[in-house]
């Protein structure tokens, strides 16, 4: 069994996509828009949204996936935020961690600077520009 994220972007989950593919090298293995769905299914509550919207989409960042999407509709129209939980990056070498922590910092916000710990090689969190938290550590 695995835990596989998935993070819902209100309305710019396709520019988080194209940020992860340039920033991290994840891979999309698939995206559906809310135009693919078929019309039965849009009848039933996927209508009112933007028909070149995301859906569904699931990335490859090295072993794992991470799937998101821009939201179902929602009753209450709450603002998506990201809070509560932070995506961790396990990197191989501190090289590689100092690489994809700027990368994902970029237009973001540090909060903890990439560094040596008393637990890791490296360490650092941030949030990226779109809100999400990250933690990059290399063991």
């Amino acid at each position: 069994m695995q835990i596989q994220p998935y993070l819902f972007f209100d309305g710019c989950c396709q520019q988080a996509v194209d940020f992860y593919v340039q920033q991290l090298g994840a891979e999309v293995e698939m995206t559906m828009r809310y135009k693919d769905m078929p019309e039965e299914a849009k009848q039933q509550g996927g209508a009112e949204m933007d028909p070149e919207s995301i859906m569904h989409t699931c990335l490859r960042i090295g072993d794992s996936r991470l799937m998101a999407s821009d939201g179902c509709p929602q009753e209450d129209d709450a603002a998506v935020t990201h809070k509560g939980y932070s995506l961790s990056l396990n990197p191989d070498d501190v090289e590689q961690g100092r690489e994809l922590f700027h990368k994902l910092a970029q237009d973001g916000n540090i909060t903890m600077p990439y560094q040596p710990t008393f637990w890791a090689k490296g360490f650092g969190m941030l949030t990226d520009k779109f809100g999400v938290n990250w933690m990059v550590n290399v063991e």
